[in-house]
């Protein structure tokens, strides 16, 4: 596989990459929460059905990447939260149980909507590993500011949220970000990074976390662009591999400083 270096072109490259930070930004935190709680698998769930909400815009003949289905999207996804948070009260001991049921069931009738389009499975593809590459300046405008709304009131309530407000607010998260980056780039954007900090204190946790997937997307996107890589997968990989080993090498740094 031969590297082109000419593809490494800026213009190109930087949007994708301030996209995936800002990503990161929210997902790092909600990504350690999430490890705390134990319901590893609830991005997935939200992200699923954030997706049923896009497909059943598409399918219904809404305007693509229109209003209506960036609101089909949300109302799924803070449907869904809800929910989830109100089994979360009820049903405690069988939650991630039912998270996995939730997840698999809205791919199910996500699948079962397509089956008549031609262009079903391409569809779908897009939704699951992302067009991170192709995002735009107004996209990146848009998320930034819901994710300083979504980060404002996640610092300043706090704890006070409780479980149906962490619920929302990570549901308006995840419904942005995966017709951002798809769903495998959410959950590995969320989990990854919170794997490899997950044994440090709050804030230095978050800023630790941050930094390792911010590397991992630059690193991601580079490899993409240089071998001509789809642009999503190849993120995941490079999340995946820092967290596999620039984790340890951190711990082992920081134990050492103390």
């Amino acid at each position: 596989m031969n590297a082109n270096l000419a593809a490494l072109e800026p213009a190109l490259l930087l949007p994708p990459l301030i996209a995936g930070w800002l990503v990161l930004a929210t997902h790092v935190p909600l990504g350690r929460r999430v490890l705390a709680r134990g319901i590893i698998f609830l991005d997935l769930a939200i992200a699923q059905i954030a997706v049923l909400g896009v497909i059943a815009a598409h399918a219904f003949a809404l305007a693509d990447d229109g209003w209506p289905t960036q609101l089909a999207a949300a109302a799924a996804a803070l449907a869904g939260a809800a929910l989830l948070a109100g089994c979360e009260r009820r049903w405690p001991d069988i939650q991630e149980a039912l998270i996995g049921s939730t997840f698999v069931v809205a791919a199910s009738l996500g699948v079962l909507l397509l089956a008549g389009d031609p262009h079903g499975g391409e569809h779908l593809s897009e939704l699951l590993t992302g067009q991170i590459l192709w995002v735009g300046t107004s996209q990146i405008v848009q998320i930034a500011l819901l994710y300083a709304a979504l980060l404002g009131l996640w610092w300043l309530r706090g704890s006070r949220l409780g479980a149906l407000g962490f619920y929302l607010i990570f549901a308006l998260a995840i419904t942005a970000s995966v017709q951002l980056v798809g769903v495998y780039l959410v959950f590995a954007s969320l989990i990854l990074p919170a794997l490899a900090v997950r044994t440090w204190p709050a804030r230095s946790g978050v800023i630790v976390g941050w930094l390792l997937g911010a590397l991992a997307y630059a690193g991601g996107l580079i490899a993409s662009a240089l071998f001509d890589l789809p642009a999503g997968p190849a993120i995941v990989i490079a999340l995946a591999a820092v967290a596999l080993f620039g984790g340890p090498v951190l711990r082992s740094v920081h134990r050492c400083k103390n």
